[in-house]
């Protein structure tokens, strides 16, 4: 999988912006609104180019080609939403679409999973 650049540019294993892929893990819908995490069963490991990201449980390998988008990965528990975790990040609106695709990304190969209730920080 891939998830955005520096610029729009798609690469890896699987390309973030290619038609409809595998099955969700999670079928519910990417929520901005929602609070999301990086899925327990996942290890994040920063590389020079991002980082990377292994599932435990689908034994699937990502790369994560921006440092912001790493960054964001790495602070989705600190916020009450994806929403605010962009917004902390700096991401303004013109560059949303970019970042909200690769998020959406992640979450349909289960790389992130919405947070359980009453496990949001006080943000």
């Amino acid at each position: 999988m891939s998830v955005p650049t520096s610029s729009p540019v798609s690469g890896g294993r699987v390309d973030a912006t290619a038609g409809p892929g595998p099955t969700p893990v999670d079928p519910a819908p990417f929520d901005i609104d929602a609070a999301w995490e990086l899925n327990p069963k996942v290890a994040l490991r920063p590389e020079p180019f991002g980082a990377l990201l292994y599932h435990f449980g689908t034994r699937k390998l990502s790369f994560l080609k921006n440092l912001t988008v790493v960054g964001i990965v790495q602070s989705l528990a600190d916020h009450r939403s994806a929403d605010e975790a962009l917004a902390a990040a700096g991401i303004e609106a013109a560059e949303r679409p970019l970042y909200l695709q690769a998020l959406r990304a992640l979450a349909d190969s289960g790389m992130i999973t919405r947070r359980p209730p009453g496990s949001s920080p006080d943000a």
